[in-house]
């Protein structure tokens, strides 16, 4: 058996957890809902607060999915419950970020600014220009987000500058030698 879709996934009382018979998982919480489809070879069961999963049978693709499966039935209750998020950090003179409606406007070094509209499902704040938060309950989509704004100005191994995550580290190489 899966050792990750062997264990069960535990809920607390604010959440709600129910299967469809179309074999979907609907995850309820004080933050959002949550649907998560299932493949036919996997069949999740609700015993009390708590969610097990089973399969059909062992072959390699069908244990690839328990393990898959749940940890996205995890992943959602958690979102449900206490919410995901991700800091991302703006390095270098100049560069900022605001929130203006449903967009978040990045001045980053080029010459004009950068205009990215915020989906929905997830909240974008910046504190002190520098520092970008995106929250939300799905985890996938709070990623996705933070990859994307990252991605309008990666840092750079020699000065640093660009937009980072708050836990990375950049690597940082050394500049050309002046002369011998």
């Amino acid at each position: 058996m899966s050792r990750i879709g062997r264990a069960p996934v535990f809920f607390e009382g604010g959440v709600q957890v129910s299967v469809t018979p179309a074999n979907e998982v609907v995850v309820k919480g004080g933050k959002a809902s949550m649907t998560i489809p299932l493949k036919k070879q996997i069949k999740a069961k609700v015993e009390g607060n708590q969610v097990v999963l089973s399969r059909e049978n062992d072959e390699p693709t069908t244990r690839a999915l328990h393990g898959l499966a749940r940890a996205l039935i995890q992943n959602a209750v958690t979102g449900v419950s206490r919410g995901w998020s991700r800091e991302l950090t703006l390095n270098g003179v100049g560069y900022r970020a605001a929130v203006s409606g449903k967009n978040l406007e990045l001045n980053l070094g080029y010459s004009h600014p950068i205009k990215y509209a915020i989906p929905e499902g997830v909240e974008v704040k910046v504190d002190k220009n520098t520092t970008v938060i995106v929250s939300g309950a799905d985890r996938s989509k709070v990623g996705q987000v933070a990859a994307k704004i990252r991605s309008f100005r990666p840092p750079e191994p020699y000065l640093g500058k660009g937009v980072k995550y708050a836990e990375e580290h950049i690597r940082r190489k050394a500049g050309k030698s002046a002369g011998k």
